[in-house]
């Protein structure tokens, strides 16, 4: 039998929600005869179930006792045959602590992988340089009974991890950004936005840097407009900050959209994607702009490093609003410019293209047990 047991943070298919995760199954899981998924308690209604062949299993507990959940859970599971088991990692590590107790009694094969280190390469709050430094002092010991780590990007995840003791020879690249190419794909369409920006609004994203480069863009340009998909946290901050900075009429909010084609459209209104992020693992968001067309100016972080060639395929910035808004502002100046990136970087996603890599994830995790 080809089972998988997977240990998730992710409790967004126990919530009924259809985001990246629920996505990514709808394809994975034809691989596989059974899928077991271990995550945390959900803040609504509780999901058993989807697609024909995918279990989930939420901790009916606080997040604080996880770890004994995914021992408790998991032994149950596994006496029902033989799995092979991946475990989505990060700080504080109860998805590692409870795969390193199933290990000790029950023998399971598992793979560490590794989305997201907070912190990396900029701290957005105390918070995540209080994890960033816990990374680095714990990683080495929390993977050692790991079969393998799965990184998510080929250079800053990894560099990080061999430095902080993890041996190089363990750590695989195995991408997890999956795009629907039939969606996300360039559509004629009449430019309502220069800028666009899509994802959670909390800290570390760098919105503020973000807004306060329109600002600076818009002495020049006094018709600059961005477009920000998302919501989070920080909503109420940044709709405080546009008000105080006179830039109501610049920056609109959309709030989540219904779906993925509602994002490609807008993409599609827009001529430049911009991602500030101080830290990320890809993003994403920026993959399935370049996917629709748009030219992306981000920061050095997560998988960015690895697919953009600075000019060619995409801009670089600094974490600094003059910076950013010196860049973009030249960019929407230079039609040339932003056409021969437009074509380099639709060539760079197209590896990205969901069934081929989702297929490729299946398959590497098989070779790799």
């Amino acid at each position: 039998m080809n089972k998988l047991l997977m240990i998730s943070g992710d409790r967004s298919l126990a919530e009924g929600k259809h985001g990246a995760f629920y996505n990514t199954l709808e394809e994975f899981h034809k691989y596989w005869d059974r899928i077991d998924i271990i995550c945390p308690r959900p803040a609504d209604s509780i999901t058993k179930q989807v697609f024909d062949n995918v279990f989930i299993h939420s901790s009916p507990w606080p997040l604080i006792f996880q770890p004994w959940w995914i021992y408790l859970e998991g032994r149950r599971i596994l006496k029902n045959g033989s799995y092979f088991m991946t475990v989505h990692e990060y700080a504080p590590f109860y998805n590692g602590l409870g795969a390193y107790l199933l290990n000790l009694t029950t023998h399971a094969l598992y793979i560490i992988e590794i989305m997201h280190i907070p912190g990396l390469p900029k701290a957005g709050s105390l918070k995540e340089q209080v994890y960033k430094w816990l990374t680095e002092f714990f990683i080495a010991t929390d993977v050692r009974k790991a079969r393998a780590v799965r990184v998510i990007n080929q250079k800053q995840t990894k560099d990080f991890l061999i430095h902080a003791g993890v041996p190089a020879s363990k750590i695989h690249y195995i991408p997890a950004f999956y795009i629907n190419l039939d969606i996300f794909k360039p559509e004629p369409a009449d430019k309502k936005y220069d800028l666009v920006y899509a994802a959670r609004l909390e800290k570390n994203k760098g919105i503020i840097n973000l807004l306060k480069a329109v600002k600076i863009i818009k002495k020049d340009k006094p018709n600059i407009k961005l477009c920000l998909i998302g919501d989070g946290p920080m909503r109420s901050e940044l709709k405080n900050f546009v008000q105080e900075q006179n830039l109501e009429q610049d920056v609109e909010f959309t709030g989540w959209l219904k779906g993925s084609e509602d994002v490609a459209r807008i993409f599609n209104q827009s001529r430049i994607f911009v991602n500030p992020s101080l830290n990320e693992g890809g993003p994403r968001v920026a993959l399935e702009a370049m996917a629709c067309g748009l030219p992306v100016v981000t920061t050095r972080v997560g998988l960015m490093l690895d697919i953009i060639q600075d000019g060619i395929s995409g801009i670089f910035v600094d974490w600094s609003s003059k910076d950013m808004a010196k860049k973009i502002f030249q960019l929407l100046k230079d039609e040339e410019l932003q056409s021969s990136i437009q074509r380099t970087g639709l060539e760079s996603v197209k590896q990205f293209e969901r069934k081929s890599a989702i297929k490729n994830y299946a398959d590497s995790l098989c070779s790799l047990i």
